[in-house]
C-alpha cells in the first residue's frame, strides 16, 4: 500500500504543477500577474527508480568494501555513462579507487569514489561539485528479522539528487564545469571525500553542493530545506535570492548543537576553503529512522525529494553559470 500511495502522491503533485503552469499562461495572456510556483522539471519517475534501486535489499546496505556497495557503484557508473558524463582529470574511468584502513578496524579496504564531469562552456576552468555519499552501514552481523541498513534517506536520497541533477544540467547546459561525485566511506569518517580533496586544486572549486537526507518534510514545513554552515559564506543567501517567487524556501541549519557542517562530505572541501555546504530536509533531532534498519525507501516522500532536487537546481543555477561566486568559507566561529 505504501508504494501505491507514494506513486499517486507524485502523480497528483505533477498534475497540480501542470495545472499551475497552464494557469500562469492564462493569467499572462489576460494581463494578470501573480506569483505562482514553477512546474516540475525533474523527472519524478527517474527519481523513484534511482532511490528504490540504491536502497534495495540487493545492495545489502552499501557498506564500503562489500559486494553490496560494488553493486551500487556499478549502477551509478552506468547512469553516468547513460547521461553522457566524462571522467575526472587523470582518471581512465568514473572510479577513483583507493585503499584505506578504517579507524575501528585493522583490515584494509579497497573502495572507490564515483566521479563524472560535465565540462563548462565559457568558464570551464572553474568547478562546482555536486556530491552525496553512496555508502551506508551494511548489515547486522546477527539477529532476526530485518538485518539490512538500507540507507534510503541516508543517503540514497542524496545520490538520487546527484544523478537527477547530472541529467538536468546535461540537457540545459552549464557555463562552469560541474563535477558529480558519489563518495564512499562517509560513514567511516568522510574518508572518500577527504581522499578526493587531497588530489585537487581547491582554488578551482568555486562551490560545493552536497545533498544529505532529502527525503522527508523538515521542521520548517513543506517546500523547505535547510543548509549547513549558512553563516560561513554567502552561498545560502545566493540560493535564497534565486528561490524567491518559486514557492520554495531555504533556511539555515536549525540544529547547531549537532555540528552537522563538519559531519558530512561538504566538510572535506570546506576545510580547503571551498564554500561547500549540505542541503537537507530531515528533522534530524526527531527522525526515528536515522541509522536504523527502518530507513527504507517506503518511508520517504517522493514529492519532497523531487521538489528539493528542483529547488537545488534553481537555487544554484546562477553559481553554476557564473553569474554569482560565493565567498570563500569561514571555518572559525564568527565573533558576536
Amino acid at each position: 500500500m505504501k508504494k501505491i500511495f507514494i506513486t499517486l502522491l507524485v502523480a497528483a503533485s505533477l498534475t497540480a504543477c501542470d495545472a499551475t503552469k497552464k494557469s500562469t499562461e492564462k493569467s499572462v495572456k489576460s494581463g494578470i500577474t501573480k506569483s505562482v510556483k514553477t512546474s516540475f522539471f525533474i523527472d519524478s519517475v527517474m527519481v523513484k527508480k534511482h532511490l528504490y534501486t540504491l536502497a534495495s535489499d540487493d545492495m545489502q546496505g552499501r557498506k564500503s568494501g562489500t559486494e553490496g556497495i560494488e553493486k551500487a557503484a556499478k549502477y551509478i557508473e552506468n547512469e553516468f555513462k547513460r547521461i553522457g558524463l566524462t571522467t575526472f582529470e587523470g582518471l581512465d574511468s568514473y572510479r577513483q579507487t583507493f585503499n584505506f584502513t578504517p579507524r575501528r578496524s585493522k583490515e584494509e579496504i579497497t573502495s572507490a569514489n564515483i566521479i563524472g564531469v560535465l565540462e563548462g562552456k565559457s568558464k570551464k576552468e572553474e568547478y562546482v561539485i555536486i556530491s552525496a555519499h553512496y555508502d551506508h552501514l551494511g548489515m547486522k552481523k546477527n539477529g532476526e528479522g530485518d538485518i539490512i541498513y538500507n540507507g534510503a534517506n541516508d543517503d540514497a536520497s542524496g545520490v538520487t539528487g546527484v544523478l537527477a541533477l547530472a541529467e538536468y544540467f546535461k540537457k540545459i547546459g552549464n557555463e562552469r564545469t560541474i563535477v558529480f561525485a558519489a563518495f564512499t566511506a562517509e560513514e567511516m569518517g568522510l574518508i572518500g571525500s577527504t581522499h578526493f580533496g587531497k588530489g585537487i586544486d581547491a582554488a578551482k572549486f568555486v562551490a560545493g553542493i552536497n545533498l544529505e537526507m532529502i527525503g522527508k518534510t523538515p521542521s520548517f514545513g513543506p517546500n523547505t530545506a535547510w543548509l549547513t554552515g549558512f553563516e560561513r559564506s554567502d552561498f545560502g543567501k545566493i540560493v535564497q535570492k534565486n528561490l524567491e517567487g518559486s514557492g520554495y524556501q531555504l533556511f539555515p541549519d536549525p540544529y547547531k548543537n549537532f555540528n552537522l557542517f563538519f559531519r558530512s562530505d561538504n566538510a572535506s572541501l570546506a576545510r580547503l576553503g571551498v564554500p561547500s555546504h549540505t542541503f537537507s530536509t530531515t528533522a534530524i533531532d526527531v527522525d526515528k529512522d536515522y541509522h536504523k534498519v527502518s530507513d527504507e525507501a517506503e518511508t520517504l516522500n517522493m514529492t519532497v525529494i523531487t521538489q528539493t532536487i528542483q529547488a537545488v537546481a534553481k537555487g544554484t543555477e546562477s553559481i553554476i553559470n557564473g553569474r554569482n561566486t560565493p565567498t570563500r568559507v569561514v571555518l572559525e566561529e564568527r565573533k558576536k
